[in-house]
């Protein structure tokens, strides 16, 4: 890929990281600094989920389509905002005079190349909603790498690894979030990026049951949080960090040590658990100390609870029609109505939500309605 200079409408001039063309894996960070200092929805990760895909709408509609319609794993994933990033009421505050960071990964050569493409022409602001932020800088976080690559680096001296899950993470287990750590679910999750996206499709029961067997915990700081997340419903996740390893039993088996050790440097790239296109799952290769309270993280607790409290409401209401249905629709009325307590507008909530503002208005007035028992 040719070296590019992206021209911003400030007249100065931004550098473009480059790779080359045969890269399948990227991590970006972007220094994003706010025009005006200005309050943020708490939910803003759908903002910036939907300004994404909006980009690769604009400069690659085929490759839009899959990444709204495909059935296999995302190949991408974005991240929430990093910075002073605090409380105001029911809402958080942006700084015009701090710099955000804010990172997006790719999976699949299909991405990289889009990255590169789309960086050469970055617009010069990221416009999320009502509070617009001037892109600054773009660097490399992860560096550009292949699927081969993992797999060849894996056969240096094999050590015990850390993990960090720096924003939430949750997994799904038989319909429910599962929000620990445990190795299989681990390494399931890192296992289907890889044979959705690296060429090198490996067995997976075969697999996860060495990892089942030979993986151990040595040490863990966890903690659960409840968080809004993606477009509906609240996630049940951890934050924290472990540091595990392989036993003697299992380094026995070169072909699946050097797999784990390949899955563990994917891990940054493909994030952990589900929801990683939202910002969950973020995932680093070192022991991440977190402050004891994470002021950002309030609101998305809070509303979060809010949405699993009045989806179990009307659930229990609406049990008598049953089916999946009568779930989604309790899921949905339960973030229509969290999010309108949390002063969001109407047309906000439906565009996030991708619906008409007429049905979001009727769902939050049966929501309302249902609330005071009236249903």
């Amino acid at each position: 890929m040719a070296r590019a200079k992206a021209k911003l409408k400030s007249e100065s001039f931004l550098s473009i990281p480059t790779w080359t063309d045969d890269t399948e894996l990227v991590g970006l960070v972007f220094d994003l600094q706010p025009i005006t200092s200005t309050s943020l929805y708490s939910q803003y990760t759908i903002g910036l989920h939907a300004w994404f895909l909006d980009q690769v709408r604009q400069f690659n509609p085929e490759l839009s389509t899959y990444l709204h319609d495909g059935e296999s794993e995302k190949p991408f994933n974005i991240s929430a905002l990093e910075g002073q990033l605090l409380p105001t009421g029911r809402q958080l505050q942006l700084e015009a005079n701090q710099i955000y960071r804010w990172h997006i990964n790719a999976l699949s050569q299909r991405v990289v190349e889009f990255l590169g493409q789309w960086l050469a022409q970055l617009p010069a602001i990221l416009d999320l909603r009502d509070a617009p932020m001037s892109i600054k800088q773009v660097s490399i976080a992860h560096p550009p790498t292949t699927y081969g690559q993992l797999l060849q680096s894996s056969t240096e001296k094999y050590s015990n690894v850390n993990l960090s899950f720096v924003s939430p993470t949750s997994f799904r287990r038989k319909g429910h979030h599962f929000p620990l750590p445990v190795p299989v679910n681990l390494f399931h999750s890192y296992l289907r990026r890889w044979n959705d996206f690296s060429g090198m499709t490996i067995a997976q029961e075969a697999f996860l049951d060495w990892i089942d067997e030979g993986v151990i915990i040595h040490q863990h700081r966890l903690e659960s949080v409840k968080v809004a997340a993606g477009k509906r419903g609240s996630v049940t996740g951890f934050t924290g960090a472990i540091a595990c390893g392989l036993s003697k039993a299992a380094l026995a088996n070169s072909e699946f040590t050097r797999l784990f050790y390949a899955l563990v440097k994917l891990a940054p790239y493909c994030g952990t658990g589900h929801k990683t296109t939202f910002g969950l799952g973020q995932t680093r290769l070192e022991w991440v100390e977190q402050e004891t309270t994470v002021p950002t993280q309030l609101l998305t607790n809070m509303l979060g609870e809010r949405i699993d409290e009045l989806t179990v409401l009307f659930t229990a209401q609406r049990k008598r029609t049953g089916g999946d249905r009568a779930d989604k629709i309790a899921s949905t009325w339960a973030t229509i109505l969290a999010r309108r307590e949390m002063g969001e507008s109407l047309q906000m909530i439906a565009q996030d939500l991708e619906m008409p503002y007429t049905t979001v208005k009727t769902y939050a007035k049966l929501a309302r309605r249902a609330l005071r028992g009236e249903g």
